[in-house]
């Protein structure tokens, strides 16, 4: 398999879990809260800022799928990596807030991982080579 079809699976991978942990937050944050990490539910109107995460989730997976269907994959392998940021954080918010390291790790952890290898992989595929100029074959006298 070559390697733009392994980037192209992967970012899909990516894009659809992604739309769909965001969906889940936007239409059920009651039930997704749980498998966020965090150690108690927000009280008073906390689940107002929960749909805000998956309104994000929802804006960053659209991003990325703007990208991919428009073939601008250069642009997707930075997006992915700035994208990983988020992922990333939300492990910080987790760990920071003394919530499960299990999830901290496997859920957030592992995807902004993913996230970046992904990244890096499409700006492997897409990097420019440069070319040596062509010099003109010496004439004979």
């Amino acid at each position: 398999m070559s390697l733009k079809k392994i980037n192209t699976v992967l970012a899909v991978v990516i894009v659809l879990f992604i739309l769909w942990f965001g969906t889940e937050y936007i239409l059920s944050p009651e039930t997704t809260a749980p498998g966020y990490g965090l150690p108690r539910w927000p009280s008073g109107d906390g689940d107002g800022f929960l749909v805000v995460k998956g309104i994000r989730d929802v804006v960053l997976a659209l991003v990325l799928v703007v990208l991919l269907v428009t073939g601008h994959r250069r642009a997707l392998g930075w997006a992915l990596l700035v994208e990983a940021l988020a992922a990333y954080g939300d492990m910080a918010n987790v760990l920071a807030h003394h919530g499960s390291v299990a999830t901290a790790l496997g859920v957030h952890c592992l995807t902004a991982t993913l996230m970046v290898v992904n990244g890096l992989l499409m700006l492997r595929e897409t990097r420019r080579v440069a070319v040596a100029p062509v010099k003109p074959a010496p004439q004979p006298a």
